[in-house]
């Protein structure tokens, strides 16, 4: 993108908002970038402590409000996210290809990220994680076994 070219922002998730399901894999421009904040997370001390994660930052996070922010140009994505210890994370991939990417906790891993059913889906080392835009709210939601962490957030 040159000087002049408007900065694209792509949400390629497939949005559910009754009555009509939109697809959001069409370039929108929108400025300045659009970014989330927590709204509700369910789950989170549980799937914290399963992770490794440890008590005095579960209990920095249990209220925090985490900011995400994604940017895609066609297939390429930067998810870059705010953590309550002020460590900032972004990982950028393609999607379908394997990248490096990093955990909060500073571990590097390779990983493919793919889209299923409008949903980002990745494998971290510990857990699985999907994405998606449904009712223009972000859903994120990370297993690992039968614990879920489901964080919603909206736009800020």
């Amino acid at each position: 993108i040159g000087p002049s070219e408007p900065r694209r922002r792509f949400s390629c998730l497939t949005e559910r908002t009754p009555p009509v399901r939109r697809r959001l894999c069409d370039p929108e421009i929108l400025e300045p970038p659009t970014q989330w904040e927590t709204e509700t997370q369910e789950g989170y001390e549980e799937f914290c402590k399963l992770v490794g994660i440890p008590d005095d930052v579960i209990e920095k996070g249990r209220d925090y409000k985490l900011i995400t922010e994604v940017v895609q140009n066609g297939n390429e994505f930067s998810w870059s996210q705010l953590y309550p210890t002020n460590k900032s994370v972004t990982n950028k991939f393609v999607i379908d290809q394997e990248c490096d990417m990093e955990t909060i906790g500073g571990k590097k891993f390779k990983a493919t990220v793919t889209m299923e059913g409008g949903k980002l889906s990745t494998k971290f080392p510990k857990y699985h994680h999907t994405s998606e835009i449904s009712g223009g709210k972000l859903i994120e939601t990370s297993t690992v076994g039968s614990v879920v962490l489901k964080r919603t957030s909206k736009k800020i």
